[in-house]
């Protein structure tokens, strides 16, 4: 039976009470091997080109340095976290670690991952505003794997057909974003101009953000019930001017795979994304497209308060046996340029920032216009969230689409959703 993420919160909290901190605990996965080998496991959630390229890089690690053996433990994202909790409760957690944004706190707070730059961890040569992803109670538990930021693909052919231009993004606001959908939806015969964007946590963030709020604060939820309500009312308007799609249709939206998206099947002309995700939309749609930023409320790019976001960080067990040998594992995938070749941008343009010029001439037209969009956002960016707190990360997607879909369908004002939304974020966070 899987564990529940609050089950994994009691359990290590017992574990760490035992064992005066989990640090002191042993792990199974990272005992030495016989003659004084170093035997690891990495685990990891990902694709078929994601898990061929860590198969490699793995490999290549182990050839280059002999007595290291570390086992590979690939998974789904849906099943991975059960599985990760299970581990970590019964003290076999694997002793390097593919973590996610939403998830780091909950693990980072509770002494389940190892400080890092104790132990080694460099990142010396990250673009700026890349490493903070990782930090938690002051301690660096995961290490950025790629960058990405929150952005809106745009399908060029669609705005011909609408005998539109593609906008401007350094200059739309939230109305004309709004207007450019509801006319392209109309003017091409679409489902929507605009597809997944009510709905999205980061699409929240960034509405929080640019009115002086954040979603998360280390002591808990960062904004109030008027904050939701406001950005219910905007989507609401979103909707009603057919800029984003009926009720039904949002709800159907959140529930497809990617290559049966509005955008990969031609039912939108955007799509909201993070800007790694370009190769694989590209892919489905079977056509190019392009990156536009998100909406400002001023109509000044500088202002949107945008950040880099990490596709996936790197961790290490608190509980490994060979925290240098995890750590100097970690600092190869991210540093090094026998990795940086073999891994190319996957898991997200490289936070290294001498990585990113090896890798960048080497990476499909689509990863290159991923690179020079990080590029060009810089002086655009504000200070990095924090990650959700322990309950947050876990949780707001599912809740935000419940409540923001409640509103859509009529079935809850827009100030009654956000009175229940913002009361039911609160009861889930364990700060």
């Amino acid at each position: 039976m899987a564990v529940t993420r609050r089950q994994f919160l009691i359990g290590a909290g017992l574990a760490a009470a035992a064992t005066g901190g989990l640090t002191a605990c042993g792990s199974d996965s990272g005992s030495g091997g016989e003659g004084g080998g170093t035997n690891m496991a990495f685990a990891w959630w990902g694709n078929a080109v994601r898990n061929a390229n860590t198969d490699k890089a793995i490999a290549a690690y182990m050839a280059a340095n002999p007595g290291v053996t570390i086992a590979g433990q690939p998974g789904e994202f849906a099943s991975y976290w059960d599985k990760l909790a299970t581990q970590t409760a019964g003290n076999t957690a694997p002793d390097i670690i593919q973590m996610d944004m939403g998830y780091i706190s909950e693990y980072g707070s509770r002494g389940a991952l190892l400080d890092l730059a104790e132990n080694g961890g460099d990142v010396s040569k990250f673009l700026e505003g890349t490493v903070d992803s990782g930090r938690i109670d002051g301690k660096l538990v995961g290490i950025n794997a790629g960058v990405n930021s929150l952005c809106i693909f745009a399908a060029p052919d669609m705005f011909e057909k609408a005998k539109m231009e593609v906008p401007d993004d350094t200059t739309w606001t939230w109305d004309s974003l709004k207007e450019t959908a509801a006319e392209v939806a109309s003017k091409a015969g679409l489902t929507a101009g605009l597809a997944a964007f009510a709905p999205h946590e980061g699409v929240l963030g960034t509405f929080l953000r640019q009115n002086g709020k954040e979603l998360f604060v280390p002591e808990g939820l960062a904004f109030e019930a008027a904050d939701a309500q406001a950005y219910f009312e905007l989507m609401l308007e979103f909707q009603k001017a057919k800029a984003i799609g009926t009720a039904e249709n949002i709800s159907e939206e959140a529930a497809k795979p990617l290559d049966q998206s509005g955008l990969a099947v031609g039912t939108a002309a955007m799509q909201l994304s993070n800007s790694n995700q370009l190769e694989a939309y590209t892919a489905a749609a079977g056509k190019d497209l392009v990156i536009l930023r998100m909406p400002s409320l001023t109509g000044k790019a500088l202002d949107r308060k945008a950040w880099y976001k990490a596709s996936q960080l790197f961790s290490a067990s608190a509980r490994t046996k060979n925290p240098e040998a995890a750590v100097k594992f970690i600092n190869w995938l991210v540093n090094s340029p026998e990795s940086a070749n073999i891994n190319l941008a996957e898991r997200g343009i490289p936070a290294n920032t001498e990585m990113l010029a090896l890798v960048e001439p080497k990476v499909s037209a689509p990863q290159k216009a991923v690179a020079k969009f990080i590029a060009d956002i810089k002086p655009e960016l504000a200070p990095t969230p924090i990650a959700p707190p322990p309950g947050g990360g876990n949780t707001i997607a599912a809740v935000l689409l419940r409540y923001v879909t409640d509103v859509m369908f009529e079935r809850s004002s827009p100030a009654d959703a956000a009175s229940k939304f913002v009361e039911e974020l609160k009861s889930n966070l364990t700060v």
